[in-house]
């Protein structure tokens, strides 16, 4: 059986950001914590005692500490389920995270070796003991399963995969540890429990929604997807910034070339956007954008949420 949380649905920053005062964050402040949402990051687990992370946001300790499911377990002194961390970018709201990790509990990172490369680059990372915290780079399309610490089989495959994306934001002007050519920058993750063949995809960053994407995703009982913005100039006309979304990286939910019409005639048992930005009126449950989302069968998660496949 497939367990999975939604420990972050947020876009970098969360909802609200510390420095905002846009609408959705706005009324984020005045609603409590009905709005909120920490950064994008799901667990998984196969037998409901060992999970996986799929990206270490830079709220993980106020997730982790937020689901009960990630608990160390009753009379350990020390204790953590978490037994491995897979990360899809080198963004800082997929990475950050992995710094309030680094108080010695085993665990490996699986990341493409562009993102490794990353990490090897910036010497804060070495607060995690390599000795300890084990390095695994994964391949494009090629299956393998995350190990318990201890060296067992978790009964899980993983499949990465790429989708149009582009590199972190801030080697942009630069050069990239793990060089300019090739995929790697921005995957997709398809989960499957082998024991009962169900699964579900992981796609938190996506700038075009490709004819092969979609035949990927296909018959998905579960898919997870960027919904970072509305509409593509939506931090422009909001004033919250200059760039479009599709130039950082995510494609829009609305329009002729967005998620919801470019997905809408797949066969998707559960469709869910996460990683959404606070200028996003679909963020609010009562606007017109969201109620068009809904209309069209995605739902819009909040922190905690938890699926079983």
């Amino acid at each position: 059986m497939l367990r999975v949380v939604v420990l972050g649905a947020g876009a970098g920053g969360g909802v609200p950001q510390w420095n905002c005062g846009c609408d959705g964050c706005r009324a984020a402040r005045a609603n409590g914590h009905e709005l909120y949402r920490t950064q994008a990051s799901v667990a998984f687990s196969g037998d409901g005692e060992h999970w996986f992370l799929i990206n270490a946001s830079p709220d993980l300790r106020q997730q982790l500490n937020a689901a009960p499911q990630l608990h160390p377990k009753a009379g350990a002194l020390r204790h953590t389920p978490v037994a491995g961390v897979i990360l899809t970018n080198g963004e800082v709201d997929a990475v950050a995270g992995l710094l309030s990790m680094r108080e010695g509990s085993p665990f490996t990172v699986y990341a493409h070796e562009k993102v490794l490369a990353i990490l090897a680059s910036n010497s804060i990372f070495n607060v995690l003991n390599e000795k300890i915290v084990k390095r695994q780079p994964i391949g494009i399309s090629e299956p393998f399963e995350p190990k318990f610490p201890d060296g067992a089989r978790s009964g899980l495959e993983v499949v990465a995969f790429a989708v149009p994306g582009k590199s972190a934001w801030y080697l942009e002007g630069k050069a990239h540890p793990g060089g300019e050519s090739g995929d790697g920058d921005t995957l997709g993750l398809k989960v499957t429990d082998k024991s009962t063949g169900k699964c579900f995809y992981f796609i938190a960053a996506c700038a075009e929604v490709t004819d092969a994407l979609k035949a990927e995703i296909d018959g998905a009982a579960l898919v997870f997807f960027d919904g970072t913005v509305w509409r593509d100039d939506e931090m422009i006309k909001a004033g919250l910034g200059h760039k479009t979304g599709k130039s950082m990286g995510h494609v829009a939910m609305s329009g002729a070339d967005g998620a919801i019409a470019r997905l809408a005639d797949l066969s998707l048992d559960r469709k869910m956007f996460l990683h959404i930005n606070n200028s996003n009126p679909a963020l609010l449950p009562d606007t017109p954008e969201r109620k068009t989302a809904e209309a069209a069968g995605w739902q819009i998660p909040a922190d905690g949420t938890e699926i079983v496949l």
